[in-house]
């Protein structure tokens, strides 16, 4: 096989466009986000892509013979990945490791747990992927690799009427989810630089889902919310109004499906993840979600070229 190189992503902020999916603004429940019984966006389809066998044999032998890959996540972050009324585990991000997992000829198993818990179960050999809306920052990489599939920024949301600048927040108050980005390198940083420069500190209201600090945002509980743009985005457009976006994006970087540090995964789903970007079905399953705008053109490992085999192609197989 031979290898060759593919370019980076552009790191530009992008703007997630209009949305069709499964969360709107309850006047039963005083305007909090919740799960409609649509599931899915107007326009999804579930339909998975065929094995390719060059792909196959990239994996490690195990898991050719199991025909199984285990994944975490946390379905607390849609767009990424929630649950729908019947507790199925769906999202854009669901979608595309499954049809990673199709192509390399396995069953992706989802299973539940804290958002915190993921990563030190990727070391602990009890998951072999993290699949929850992970930003591939430096941090994390020092214990862990990431194969890039979306590039996202963090954006801040507001209600109308209010106007919150993240660049000077100091003294507001700020709704994230636990162990996010927005919580751990956003929010707590910006509070910290105001305690420093003797300012009033940002009071963080820590929830454990994306879905709840925007529900405490939309019921003016906290003066803004710090998210992904994916996700921010996402709960402006299904707010009924009740939401409004605060600044543009900033600190982008991509999201990435987190494995164990030099895991031998890493190479096939690198390679099924650019198959299903040359063969058009990536943008496919970006396309119902209305998330073109933040798609990758090509692959990157831990936001790094990546050398992928020849046989990443996209005439090595079709969409069944």
């Amino acid at each position: 096989m031979t290898p060759h190189s593919v370019p980076r992503p552009g790191r530009s902020a992008r703007k997630v466009g209009s949305v069709l999916g499964a969360l709107m603004i309850s006047a039963s429940l005083a305007a909090c986000v919740t799960n409609e019984e649509s599931g899915n966006p107007d326009g999804w389809v579930d339909t998975l892509p065929d094995p390719v066998p060059a792909l196959q044999d990239l994996l490690p032998r195990e898991y050719r013979e199991s025909g199984h890959i285990s994944a975490s996540t946390n379905p607390t972050f849609p767009p990424n990945q929630f649950k729908d009324p019947s507790g199925n585990i769906i999202g854009f991000e669901v979608d595309l490791v499954r049809a990673a997992g199709a192509v390399l000829g396995v069953d992706v198993g989802f299973q539940q747990q804290d958002f915190n818990l993921i990563l030190p179960s990727i070391n602990a050999g009890t998951v072999d992927i993290g699949t929850s809306g992970f930003s591939d920052t430096e941090e994390r990489r020092q214990s862990y690799d990431f194969v890039d599939f979306y590039t996202s920024g963090i954006t801040w949301a507001t209600t109308p009427g209010k106007t919150v600048d993240p660049a000077d927040a100091c003294g507001l108050t700020v709704a994230v989810q636990k162990g996010t980005y927005s919580d751990t390198d956003d929010v707590q940083v910006k509070s910290d630089q105001c305690a420093a420069a003797g300012r009033p500190a940002i009071n963080k209201l820590v929830y454990d889902s994306a879905n709840a600090a925007a529900n405490a945002t939309a019921l003016k509980r906290a003066d803004a919310m710090s998210s992904d743009s994916a996700v921010t985005d996402y709960a402006i457009q299904l707010s009924d109004g009740k939401l409004i976006p605060a600044g543009d994006a900033f600190d982008t970087t991509p999201f990435g499906w987190a494995f164990a540090k030099d895991s031998d995964l890493i190479p096939a789903f690198a390679a099924a993840l650019e198959f299903l970007i040359t063969s058009g079905q990536y943008e496919a399953i970006l396309e119902p979600w209305g998330l073109t705008e933040g798609a990758v053109d090509a692959v990157t490992v831990n936001t790094q070229d990546y050398p992928l085999p020849a046989t990443a192609s996209a005439d090595e197989g079709a969409t069944s």
